[in-house]
């Protein structure tokens, strides 16, 4: 029981004490200062195009590795799972040599006219690699623990394959969804070292939340602990949410 409550607050008071030096009375002025306010909303601007594309171009692939069996299956969900154990800094790496201005696409992608290392969109690339495999696992589940017979009523009453989606597939999973886009949108939230590899920290257009307190402990300590007060405060409610999303899942 001592061992218990002695790592119960040596994982709470680390936590503590950033909530009571950040807390005080200058949050708020700290909060409206331009260092903060601009990577707050590049964090909340580069993690909204990050929610936006994991939910049109991941939950097709959920869907058909839950609800589909071929040949290579498990080799393709273990690539997919990769980026979840993969170090930050060695994704952000990769994600450099391949798109990057002399990466392996970086001369086709320069003739196009397109330069996306050290901008907003590596932010959100560098986001979407290190986030994605969440909601892909989560969204799997919810569309894994569908009964096939409900589904089957509905045809059987007249049902096309996409009404069946709409109205019965989607509903039912919809719940592992959300839960899937929160946590993807937390991971998203607090990424780093791919971020400061592939995208940089530039001020107002590259330097997120995590960035910005990085680079404020170099200067000045004020905005790190009102953004790392912040970022508690938004991991508690991520928690929270997912808690109580589990719940219901879990109730059905």
């Amino acid at each position: 029981m001592l061992l218990s409550l002695l790592l119960a607050a040596f994982l709470l008071l680390p936590t503590a004490v950033l909530l009571l030096r950040g807390l005080t009375r200058q949050f708020l002025p700290t909060l409206a200062s331009p260092v903060v306010r601009d990577a707050v909303w590049v964090s909340l601007s580069t993690t909204g195009c990050t929610l936006l594309i994991v939910l049109v171009f991941v939950t097709p692939i959920a869907y058909l590795l839950a609800r589909r069996d071929f040949r290579g299956k498990a080799l393709l969900e273990t690539l997919l799972d990769l980026p979840i154990v993969l170090p930050p800094v060695v994704a952000g790496l990769g994600l450099l040599l391949t798109f990057g201005r002399t990466g392996l696409l970086g001369p086709p992608l320069a003739l196009a006219g397109i330069d996306l290392a050290f901008s907003p969109a590596a932010v959100v690339l560098a986001q979407v690699f290190t986030s994605a495999p969440y909601y892909l696992r989560t969204a799997r589940a919810g569309f894994a623990s569908i009964d096939p017979d409900t589904e089957a009523a509905a045809s059987t009453d007249g049902a096309s394959g996409w009404q069946v989606f709409r109205h019965v597939t989607w509903p039912l999973a919809f719940a592992f969804v959300v839960e899937g886009l929160v946590l993807t949108w937390a991971r998203a939230l607090g990424e780093f070292g791919a971020t400061i590899l592939f995208a940089g920290s530039l001020a107002g257009r590259t330097r997120t939340i995590t960035l910005a307190i990085y680079s404020a402990l170099e200067s000045d300590l004020g905005p790190a602990l009102v953004l790392s007060a912040v970022m508690v405060v938004v991991a508690a409610l991520v928690l929270l949410t997912v808690r109580l999303l589990a719940a219901r899942t879990g109730s059905r």
